[in-house]
Order: C-alpha cells, then structure tokens, then sequence
C-alpha cells in the first residue's frame, strides 16, 4: 500500500511540475476538450477522479468532456476540432490519417483484445468463410471494421462477398439479437455483455490483430501546446497508475459508465492490459500491419507508403517516463 501511495504521489507531483510551467503559449487555452468511451477503461478513471481538472487548476483552464461512440466518432470530433484528445484504436487512427484527418497518435492507454467476430448460436456460422453472402453489422472506420476486413481477406473474402450493414458498436449487438443481421464485428464491453447475456459466439478471434489502444491529438494542437499535452498525458498516467493499483474502482468506474452488470465489466478486463503506455515500435508495428493488410484488400490506395504513414502517425516525444 505504501509503494502504490508512492507511485501515485509521485504523478501528483509530476502534473503538479507540469501544470506550473510558464510556457505562455497556453495562455490563449480557456479549456481543453478530451474524450471518455468505455472502449477506454482510464479515460472513465481520469474523468471520475478530475485529475486533469486539479493539474490545470492554476492556469484556469477548464475541462470539457465528451462521449466518443467508437474510433470513427473520436476521429470525426478531432477531424471537426470538436476535441483536443480522442480515444481511438491505433490502426482506425491510421485510416483517418491517410484519408487527410491530421492526428497524432501520443499514448496507449490500453492493449486489448477488444474485438472479434460474433454470431448468435443457431446461425451455424464457425469461421469467416462462413460469412460469404451473410448479413454483418461493423462500425465502419474502427478496429472491428479493420478486423472483419483482415478476417475475410484471410478466407479469400472481401466486403463486396458479404452484406455489411453499418451500425454503431452498440445498435450492433442489437440487430445481432434481433435476427436483423447474421454476424457482428464487435466491440468491448459490448461484446462482452453479448457473450454472457445472451449466449452469443465468438467464432473468430486473433488477439494479434486487434490494434491498440491510443490517445489521438490533433496535430495543430501538439505543435501550439506541447506543455498542455505533457500536462494530459500526466493525468492520464495518474490515472492508469490509480486504474491498476486499484481494480475494483477500475471495474465500478465501468459499470457506472456502462450500467452493464459486474461480470461483463469483469470479462473486458481481463481482456484489457493497461500496463504498456509509451508509444513506439510495438504499436508502430502493430498498426503497419493492419495498414498493409487494408492496403492488400484495397481499403488503402496503392500508391499509399504505409510504413511512411505510421512513422508520420506515431508521435513519441511525449512518452511518460519509465516506472521504477
């Protein structure tokens, strides 16, 4: 108890440093917009426990928090300058990039298997090469959509072979239990409650394939404010620290942003490692590889250099320091 009240002392002080500095290009900032989704465990923590809110105290600025439904709803709030920071998965902030939205990818707040193709019992589907011809719900332009692209890929499938109904992650898991549609390229906790609620199949995962967990800033943003995204990314650690040395507030946390019952909330944790937050080679691969997979289905000009993509993406000047 002492060590994690050390640890947790330890990034008070820091976002004290930080929050102090006298870097006057932050004075023009009354208020810094961020994201919570329950796809990202510490950003409900950072919200409840209003570290951010303490650390920005002493400049006055305000924080004003806004629910991202999916990777797509952060990269358009960030595409419209809506939000500073925005929760997203680390390939989908790739596609964003590509297609002319200017982020950058500056932390991992988790590394999850937090997606994979579902079905209800009775549908007789066991493999993506069942899906030819099938009705599917997917997000467009989130890590489930990008999933289901490399899932049919490898069973010599593309979209154009199976009925894609685009829906939010939660409307999802709906028409799946509806009989609306035959299969669901989910997302936590969402999956989560389908598998343990309503007895529904996870007939195709690769944890591998699933990209991680990222906080995205916008790119003018970071360059104007560099202080202010240390500051973020301070609380964020505070947070993620808070998150793991005290998992049942981790789980209360989620099951009041998600008034879903404790063993769901339970099953995307143990599906969720937060311990790994420093951007660099590990999401950089991660996400390249998705990105050339996109490439191959046709999701991604040809023309497009990837790895040149990713290295533009990935922004690692701001990683926390190493825990000791």
């Amino acid at each position: 108890m002492i060590r994690r009240r050390t640890v947790l002392s330890a990034f008070a002080g820091l976002l004290g440093l930080l929050a102090a500095g006298s870097d006057l290009r932050a004075a023009d900032v009354g208020e810094i917009r961020l994201d919570w989704a329950t796809y990202n465990p510490v950003s409900l923590v950072l919200k409840e426990k209003g570290f951010l809110e303490e650390a920005l105290k002493a400049r006055g600025i305000k924080v004003r928090w806004v629910q991202s439904l999916g990777s797509n709803k952060a990269l358009e709030f960030l595409n419209g300058s809506a939000i500073d920071f925005g929760s997203s998965a680390g390939a989908a902030a790739l596609l964003a990039r590509i297609n002319g939205n200017p982020v950058k990818v500056v932390y991992a707040y988790s590394r999850p298997e937090w997606t994979a193709l579902v079905t209800r019992k009775e549908t007789g589907i066991t493999k993506p090469a069942d899906l030819k011809g099938k009705r599917i719900a997917v997000t467009r332009g989130t890590d489930p959509h990008i999933f289901l692209i490399r899932a049919l890929q490898g069973a010599g499938l593309t979209e154009k072979d199976a009925k894609l109904v685009l829906l939010q992650h939660a409307d999802g898991r709906t028409a799946l239990d509806r009989g609306d549609v035959d299969a669901w390229a989910g997302l936590d906790p969402m999956m989560a409650a389908a598998e343990i609620e309503s007895g529904d199949v996870l007939f195709h995962r690769d944890a591998a394939a699933n990209t991680w967990g990222v906080l995205d800033v916008r790119e003018d943003f970071a360059k104007a404010h560099p202080d202010l995204v240390k500051v973020v990314i301070a609380a964020y650690e505070q947070a993620r620290a808070y998150a793991l040395a005290n998992p049942e507030a981790l789980k209360s946390a989620l099951i009041s942003a998600t008034k879903l019952p404790e063993a769901v909330i339970a099953k995307q944790i143990e599906r969720t490692d937060l311990s790994q937050p420093a951007i660099g080679p590990a999401q950089a691969e991660s996400i390249r590889a998705a990105g050339l997979a996109l490439q191959q289905a046709g999701v991604i000009p040809a023309s497009t250099d990837v790895a040149a993509a990713v290295d533009g993406l990935i922004d690692p000047q701001f990683n926390p320091a190493p825990a000791r």
